[in-house]
């Protein structure tokens, strides 16, 4: 069973635009405002632009990825609305953040995971979920830091969840295909993870988690919470403009064997709240 291949940019998109770089039909480059902001936050985590050091001027970036002025303007711009740059009128950029530093919560270890509750609104409100986007691509160069190998067959799902029919996240969700097409004993039809947009959700018996109801090893998972421009396709499916800063929260769950079973990506806007309930 194949499903739709990625039309736009080729099997890449997946991440090309999420990086914000794309591939042009003749195999060349093309950097956009976010794909310049993404390098320069990259080298201010590793600690390549120091807090304090003053960065190339506009028109020394725009020369260098051969961009328009603007494109750079609109780049220094996200970094200040991400609190990492400030410009000042004649003084140019100025680094104003540190070296990335993780701050490990901690490992927990919930008495009953099956009882777990995926999304709730923390103030009412009526809940819905759509599925937007389901297709079979080769996984490109990004996904082998979540563990999913380049060229490798992965199977890509996107969600979207509204609060009182207003999008509140977009949730991307990213896993080998030989998993994606695993079904419980029994049971008939479409595997679950490729089930086709617009098909019946299709639910685990009550009180039995997905993962078990599937038959997948699940050990452990991994979240990464970061604030950062959000990608085209999620900014287009929340309602706002490309490069708006906004949560993201990266889960990565591996097998017993330290092999990666899935992969999700979920972004939401700032002004939300991301919350969490530890019991015992």
């Amino acid at each position: 069973m194949h499903l739709d291949e990625c039309q736009d940019f080729g099997c890449s998109c997946l991440t090309q635009l999420a990086l914000g770089r794309r591939t042009e039909p003749g195999g060349g480059e093309i950097v956009n405002s976010n794909g310049i902001a993404a390098d320069i936050r990259r080298g201010i985590a590793a600690g390549q632009y120091r807090y304090g050091a003053r960065l190339p001027s506009v028109r020394d970036l725009a020369e260098r990825y051969e961009v328009s002025q603007q494109t750079v303007a609109a780049a220094y711009a996200v970094l200040a609305a991400l609190g990492m740059v400030r410009t000042e009128r004649g003084s140019g950029t100025v680094v104003t953040a540190g070296r990335s530093a993780d701050a490990h919560l901690g490992t927990f270890t919930p008495p009953d995971l099956a009882a777990a509750t995926a999304w709730k609104p923390s103030d009412g409100g009526q809940a819905t979920e759509e599925t937007t986007l389901v297709r079979q691509l080769a996984a490109p160069k990004y996904p082998a830091d979540w563990g999913l190998a380049e060229g490798s067959q992965v199977v890509e799902r996107t969600r979207i969840r509204s609060v009182d029919g207003i999008p509140a996240q977009h949730k991307m969700t990213v896993l080998p295909y030989e998993i994606a097409a695993r079904a419980p004993e029994g049971y008939e039809g479409a595997p679950p993870m490729l089930a086709p947009v617009g098909a019946q959700p299709v639910k685990p018996p009550t009180g039995v988690r997905v993962a078990d109801w599937l038959g997948w090893d699940v050990a452990r998972t991994e979240a990464f919470i970061t604030a950062e421009p959000m990608d085209p396709a999620a900014s287009a499916a929340l309602g706002m403009a490309e490069g708006t800063p906004g949560f993201r929260i990266a889960n990565v769950t591996k097998d017993s064997e330290g092999n990666t079973v899935y992969v999700t990506v979920t972004t939401a806007p700032l002004h939300h709240r991301v919350t969490l309930d530890i019991i015992g």
